[in-house]
């Protein structure tokens, strides 16, 4: 049978295992490369250059020296790279899988998570997944977020996300002493998002009624 072709070697680490035989200014390229991986990289040789803060004949060198004829050549494997990063999950469950007993606990761990998902997803509807999201993505309207003892983790996640794509959103903090300065600046409108899970803490649904009364939207997300 004919031989599979190897995969190529990464870019990442092409650049850590060439790193020393770099000159002064392929070095800080490559710095700016590792620490912007692989965003750095998709676009134009100039801009590279430019945000990297060195010349384009440094940009053209290194990518020779990472064994690439010339800049679209290393973008091709680039975005390969991302391509691959980007693959469905549920693909690479299926291709793992092979060969592994059903009762290995990965098999057994990744079943009870495909259940649960797919459990999730039946129960959401859509009507009100729909209102949700266009009440989170009216940028006029300010976003407080809270979670209880166990559901705080995923609070502060929605933040970070939520922040990179539009401004106005706060995590309240975890002492309920310090919510009333929040409550008072709350304005009609504005949304209240509540992570809590039965029995639901006494402080947060306080919190959410307080909310309301104020006329703020409150999205719950909890247990059926």
């Amino acid at each position: 049978m004919p031989q599979q072709s190897a995969a190529p070697e990464m870019i990442e680490d092409r650049l850590a295992q060439r790193f020393e035989a770099l000159t002064p200014s392929e070095r800080l390229l490559a710095g700016h490369l590792t620490r912007h991986y692989p965003v750095a990289g998709l676009g134009s040789m100039p801009q590279l250059a430019k945000e990297a803060g060195v010349s384009t004949p440094t940009v053209l060198r290194l990518v020779q020296k990472l064994g690439f004829r010339g800049y679209p050549d290393f973008q091709t494997q680039l975005r390969a790279e991302v391509e691959a990063r980007l693959e469905s999950p549920l693909s690479k469950q299926a291709r793992w899988t092979q060969g592994v007993p059903r009762t290995h606990i990965l098999n057994r761990f990744a079943d009870a998570v495909l259940t649960n998902l797919s459990v999730t997803l039946g129960r959401i509807d859509h009507a009100e997944f729909d209102a949700c999201a266009a009440l989170l993505a009216d940028p006029a309207r300010r976003v407080l977020v809270i979670g209880g003892r166990i559901t705080h983790a995923l609070a502060d996640y929605l933040v970070t996300q939520l922040g990179i794509v539009r401004p106005g959103v706060t995590a309240l903090p975890v002492l309920s002493s310090a919510w009333p300065p929040a409550l008072l600046e709350l304005r009609p409108g504005d949304v209240l998002i509540v992570f809590d899970i039965r029995r639901y803490e006494g402080a947060i649904l306080q919190l959410a009624e307080l909310a309301a009364e104020q006329g703020a939207e409150i999205v719950l997300i909890t247990d059926p």
